[in-house]
């Protein structure tokens, strides 16, 4: 098969493209900047120069290919300016969507994201959940709003299949949970919620595979929660310390972080502060990101690997590079 990949440079999509190349596929990646796919190059995939806003770049994508991976987008946490989450995961998804419209593309797996739903307060949800309230980051809100573009241009036909991962890990991963993972390995002190909100951990592999597995046999108009085992963050970066020999990190009371996000939501309107710092980190560090994988099990036979056997295989390959 001829797949179209968008986002192929980054976490997730960077690992769909290896193992969609591993099985045998023909690959075609939306890139910004060929120079830095070097990676996507030596593995052979097609390289089609643009941006999740240029029409003809996308034209160009789609031709030929059986199916789009649509897993571009923006994920930032106490950022100083927020406007690219609108312009790339909503207005980045309807052009993309709008562009497997004209293209007649006959599947596409769009990466939405368990945090449409925010803070799920400790309960766990499924695919026909609907959150009604403020969300707590604007990553969260403007993914929701991707979500419900998805889901109505599927019901306009285009056809569209959702998968919506939770947590994810693994090496590579530059996000603020990655680099709280490699300081542990590294022996460093990190700092985690004492009591924080818990999330649904997979990794990086599985969540790739997910995606391979609801473009063969995900429904059009259909969500499915790719969510991993449930841990809170400190569990996360405790389980890890412990299969590294290295330091837990430390804990930080769950008062201490909602008087900081009060402190700071006074400050940032005067001074920029570090994203980790800023009071949309420390309000999502609180929250907790919940959903069921039975779906996914049931309709896709997806598997996760246990947390402890895939955070023993990142500390491998954190050491190893």
């Amino acid at each position: 098969m001829r797949y179209a990949v968008t986002g192929a440079t980054g976490f997730v999509g960077g690992e769909l493209a290896r193992q969609l190349v591993a099985d045998g596929h023909d690959v075609v990646a939306l890139v910004r900047s060929p120079a830095k796919a070097g990676e996507l190059s030596r593995l052979g995939v097609e390289l089609v120069p643009g941006d999740l806003d240029d029409r003809d770049a996308l034209d160009r994508l789609l031709p030929g290919a059986d199916g789009l991976f649509h897993v571009a987008g923006w994920y930032k946490l106490g950022q100083r300016d927020a406007t690219p989450g609108q312009r790339v995961n909503v207005e980045g998804t309807r052009h993309v969507l709008q562009a497997a419209q004209r293209a007649g593309t006959a599947k596409v797996v769009y990466t939405s994201t368990l945090a449409v739903n925010s803070d799920t307060r400790g309960q766990v949800v499924d695919e026909t959940y609907r959150y009604r309230g403020r969300h707590v980051s604007e990553y969260d809100r403007t993914k929701a709003e991707a979500h419900e573009l998805a889901n109505g241009l599927a019901a306009e036909g285009v056809p569209v299949v959702i998968v919506m991962p939770g947590g994810i890990y693994g090496p590579g991963d530059t996000s603020q949970v990655g680099e709280l993972i490699a300081r542990v390995v590294a022996g460093k002190r990190a700092e985690a919620p004492r009591g924080g909100g818990e999330l649904t951990w997979a990794h990086v592999s599985d969540v790739a595979r997910g995606h391979i597995l609801a473009m063969e046999r995900g429904q059009v108009g259909e969500s499915y929660m790719l969510a991993g085992d449930r841990a809170t963050l400190a569990e996360l970066l405790q389980r890890t310390a412990r299969i590294a020999g290295t330091r837990g990190p430390l804990l930080v009371p769950t008062a201490v972080l909602k008087a900081g996000a009060r402190v700071m939501t006074v400050v940032t309107q005067v001074v920029p502060v570090p994203p980790l710092y800023h009071p949309e980190s420390l309000r999502s560090a609180l929250a907790s990101y919940l959903g069921t994988r039975e779906k996914a099990e049931r309709e896709l036979g997806w598997r996760p690997r246990p947390l402890d056997q895939g955070l023993a295989e990142t500390v491998s390959a954190l050491r190893a590079r």
